[in-house]
């Protein structure tokens, strides 16, 4: 690749919805090492590339190769390049990739992950946090917006319902299946507290992601997004307590992530921002990401960054300002910088 700009509109005219990453991968592992990275897949197809003196700390920068299952051809528009993943996350990646590159006698080792699967089920990251070693340090690629820096996500319980019902006339009077599954939603509100607020990072938050049912048969899917320390385990024995004869299933918890303005890794990107001529703006965000995936099993410092409009996320407008994205470029070579020196 020329520049940082071919890069990424090479990885955006490559499809890699979440569970079919293949071709972006072997594209990466072959750019990567073209590169001047040592780049290996591992077992679940995380594409992970080292760079640096590997004498010294090792810094992890963590980001996704999938994308959402939703085609939007890759195009240059002007001053932006268009399509899937272009803000999540294959902008933020190619901008790591691009920064790690720039680097090659840093102190130790740079580490680039492309993870796969994080759209769904966030395979990638969770193999990788149980079988790599913790970093020295992690700085997770999502978009922020080149002069943020995001601090925490909240938690994510996903929650399944099934109940049945016997077979019956629809004027008997007896609840019917799909009646007690709304009926369950309600109370699964009410579990959740009086105050529920997606917006709010500190307030707990549910959404219907899906209903089906009948007469017979319902079953309900829920996302409920938590704040840090709630209590996924007293919340599961509220919703069985009050289940009506149907069956409750915690299909997935991620506990919420918060790091503070004094962590290492914020504290870099801080600076590096600054050093650009942006007001960092430390965030905290409302949905999960890699970060949530790794904290429970990597206690080291962390933050998340990356360049692009987040509100763009699975968009069928995608896109990212090419200036915006070589400003991220500059911010996290800058970061790797300040990181040689803080660690």
């Amino acid at each position: 690749m020329s520049t940082s700009v071919d890069l990424l509109h090479a990885m955006l005219d490559i499809p890699s919805p979440s569970g079919r990453e293949d071709e972006l991968a072997r594209f990466l592992e072959k750019t990567m090492s073209y590169l001047g990275m040592t780049v290996h897949r591992d077992e679940v197809g995380n594409v992970i590339g080292d760079i640096g003196t590997g004498r010294g700390p090792v810094v992890m920068l963590l980001s996704h190769l999938d994308t959402v299952d939703r085609p939007l051809p890759a195009r240059r528009d002007g001053d932006r390049l268009v399509g899937r993943g272009a803000a999540d996350a294959k902008g933020p990646l190619a901008a790591m990739i691009s920064a790690a590159v720039a680097r090659p006698g840093f102190p130790g080792t740079i580490r680039v992950a492309g993870a796969v699967e994080e759209e769904r089920l966030s395979r990638g990251g969770e193999h990788l946090a149980r079988t790599v070693p913790p970093p020295d340090a992690l700085l997770v690629g999502e978009p922020s917006g080149w002069s943020r820096v995001v601090l925490g996500y909240k938690g994510k319980i996903d929650i399944e319902y099934r109940v049945t019902r016997p077979a019956t006339h629809s004027t008997n009077p007896v609840a019917k299946a799909g009646e007690v599954a709304t009926g369950f939603w309600h109370d699964l509100l009410d579990a959740l507290g009086p105050e529920r607020d997606h917006a709010a990072f500190g307030l707990p938050a549910a959404t219907m992601r899906g209903f089906r049912g009948d007469l017979t048969e319902a079953l309900l899917d829920v996302d409920c997004r938590v704040p840090p320390g709630f209590d996924a385990e007293a919340l599961a024995a509220r919703l069985r307590a009050r289940a009506n004869g149907g069956e409750v299933t915690i299909v997935r918890h991620i506990p919420a992530v918060r790091r503070d303005r004094s962590d290492p890794v914020v504290r870099a990107v801080t600076a590096a921002i600054r050093q650009h001529g942006g007001r960092p703006r430390p965030t905290l965000k409302t949905g999960t990401s890699d970060m949530n995936t790794v904290a429970p099993h990597w206690n080291v410092p962390m933050a998340t960054y990356g360049p692009g409009d987040s509100t763009l996320d699975h968009a069928d407008d995608e896109h990212i300002e090419i200036g915006e994205y070589l400003k991220g470029v500059d911010v996290l070579t800058a970061t790797l910088d300040e990181l040689a020196t803080a660690l």
